[in-house]
């Protein structure tokens, strides 16, 4: 295959990736976008192949079978409730891919330049040995808080801030020295140097934030895996993997961006130490509570639904926990076929990766027009009947607005206290992510249908019908 044929094909895989970045801006377009996207990508790697690649064919075939063995068998074998991390897991493979070309590149003594060449050659392969390494170890870090390997309750080491700058001027400095012995025939050693000190880094990054802000670290890691693979092309001078991780690095950095303000919460602060434990603690109470909790039996929240005029289900984790997202869909239908308006208020941070519930009621088949953000449905709770939190906790929480000093205060929130009823779905009265106890459950309007989300919804259902 010629060279002008490859570049015809590679721009033809960028126009597909820009169409699939376009397509999964919005639940209706969501399965072309993602259509466009494999297209792409098989376009892309079919071309390489084809038209790039020289030499060692079978040790190629052999990965490439490895390869899309593992991503086949992982598609069939994992749950929704475990995407988050199989999300973060890729995003590390992403990482140290950068990191094992870079240095691959470095050693490749077939690469002859001088001058001015020879150092910009240099710095783009620091650069992209740096950001996979960093990318890899924080990756990796996430996939253990995200699957609770590990506590999601952020470590903060006394002077972390310190350490961290420490880090990063002796990467700076290791940059110089690596460039100038480069440039006589060595640099090996600041090279090792520098990706044992990223490693720490991403370590000690994704450690400091706390469970609350994990959407934030997802979404921040798969821009950085884009940043690392935009400067894995620059190493090997590859303009479809430069565009294409730039287009993933930014688009990556717009969504961290999207996900600070839906938490009210500034990106340095995250990066910094964000808040939250790794939740799960009983609490009695906290400041700003008062009553006692209200309990109901299924019966009584199908009388509530049947009742009601206006419904507002608000999805969280546990939805995902117990997989309920099926008999949730089956009590839309029947309570729209009952002439009741039923609508979902989707949190921008609710699960554990940007867009979870979204997946998980397309899923389930629940139509894309009664789904709506939350900025969308917020001030229409007052008109609403019944509100349904399922498993849900720090994204409506009122202490975010009533109680000043709460870690998780500005947050904006589903108010679904302002509604006429709010059932919500929980197994227990544990605290959520963030570690923050919940006022909601101890408003005079709130009643709570304790029990596995997915069995307490399908003892709602039969008394429904």
């Amino acid at each position: 295959m010629s060279q002008g044929i490859v570049t015809v094909a590679y721009i033809g895989a960028i126009i597909l990736f820009i169409l699939a970045l376009g397509g999964l801006s919005t639940q209706e377009t969501s399965r072309r976008g993602n259509l466009y996207g494999m297209s792409g990508m098989a376009l892309a790697l079919l071309a390489t192949l084809i038209g790039v690649v020289s030499d060692n064919y079978f040790i190629l075939f052999i990965g490439v079978l490895i390869g899309g063995s593992i991503g086949l068998l992982l598609a069939k074998k994992v749950e929704m409730t475990q995407m988050p991390e199989l999300v973060a897991i890729l995003h590390s493979l992403v990482g140290m891919a950068a990191v094992l070309v870079g240095f691959a590149n470095f050693m490749d003594h077939t690469i002859v330049l001088t001058g001015v060449e020879k150092t910009i050659h240099d710095v783009e392969t620091y650069l992209g040995i740096l950001i996979g390494a960093l990318t890899f170890s924080g990756s990796v870090v996430a996939f253990l808080k995200l699957s609770a390997r590990i506590s999601g309750k952020p470590l903060t080491l006394p002077f972390r801030h310190w350490f961290n700058l420490t880090l990063l001027l002796l990467a700076i400095w290791l940059c110089f020295r690596f460039v100038d012995l480069s440039a006589a025939g060595g640099g090996m050693l600041p090279l090792i140097a520098m990706t044992i000190i990223s490693l720490v880094f991403g370590v000690h990054m994704v450690m400091a934030i706390g469970g609350a802000d994990m959407p934030v670290v997802v979404s921040m890691l798969n821009s950085y895996s884009g940043w690392a693979a935009a400067a894995t092309g620059f190493m090997l001078s590859n303009d479809l993997l430069i565009v294409v991780g730039a287009l993933v690095g930014s688009s990556g950095a717009i969504l961290s961006y999207i996900m600070c303000r839906a938490m009210n919460r500034n990106f340095i602060s995250v990066i910094a130490g964000g808040f939250g434990t790794s939740g799960g603690e009983i609490t009695e109470g906290s400041e700003g509570e008062a009553g006692e909790v209200v309990a109901i039996e299924a019966v009584e929240a199908a009388e509530l639904l049947l009742e009601a005029k206006e419904v507002m289900i608000i999805p969280g984790y546990g939805m995902a926990v117990a997989q309920a997202q099926h008999v949730v869909n089956d009590i839309t239908r029947k309570l729209r076929d009952k002439k009741i308006n039923v609508r979902f208020g989707i949190h921008p941070v609710a699960g554990r990766m940007p867009g979870h519930m979204n997946v998980l009621l397309a899923e389930a088949k629940v139509p894309y027009d009664i789904v709506f953000e939350l900025d969308e449905v917020n001030d229409d709770f007052p008109k609403v009947d019944v509100s349904i939190v399922i498993g849900a906790n720090d994204i409506v929480n009122p202490a975010a607005q009533e109680v000043p000093d709460s870690p998780i205060a500005g947050m904006p929130v589903l108010e679904c206290w302002k509604g006429k009823t709010t059932i919500v779905l929980k197994r227990s009265m544990a605290t959520g992510y963030a570690g923050v106890a919940n006022p909601l459950f101890y408003k005079e309007n709130t009643k709570m249908l304790f029990g596995d989300a997915r069995e307490s919804l399908g003892a709602v259902f039969k008394h429904l019908e």
